[in-house]
C-alpha cells in the first residue's frame, strides 16, 4: 500500500470521569455493551462485545526503566453471550 492510502487516526480517547458522567443515571446492574469499529472510525458496520473486565495495564517507559512505569487502564471486551462455532 503506498503512503497516499493512508490517513491519520486519533480517536478522543475518554477518562475515567468522562465515562462516570455518562453512565451517571444507569441502574447498577444495566450491563454494557461496546460497539467495536469494522476499520478507523467506521461504526456503520460494528461489532456488539460486552465489557467483562478491567485492569491496570503497566507500561515501561520509552528506556524502559522501572522508575518510569505508567499505568493505564484497560476496559476489556468479550463476544456476548451466545453459540458460536468452534474455530480450529
Amino acid at each position: 500500500m503506498a503512503d497516499t492510502d493512508t490517513y491519520a487516526h486519533s480517536p478522543e480517547v475518554w477518562t475515567a470521569g468522562r465515562l462516570r458522567e455518562a453512565i451517571k443515571d444507569l441502574p447498577d446492574d444495566a450491563p454494557i455493551h461496546i460497539g467495536v469499529a469494522s476499520d478507523p472510525g467506521d461504526f456503520d458496520g460494528y461489532q456488539d462485545h460486552v465489557l467483562v473486565d478491567c485492569e491496570p495495564i503497566e507500561l515501561a517507559g520509552d528506556d524502559g526503566a522501572p522508575e518510569r512505569t505508567e499505568v493505564e487502564y484497560t476496559l476489556f471486551a468479550d463476544w456476548p453471550a451466545g453459540t458460536y462455532d468452534v474455530l480450529g
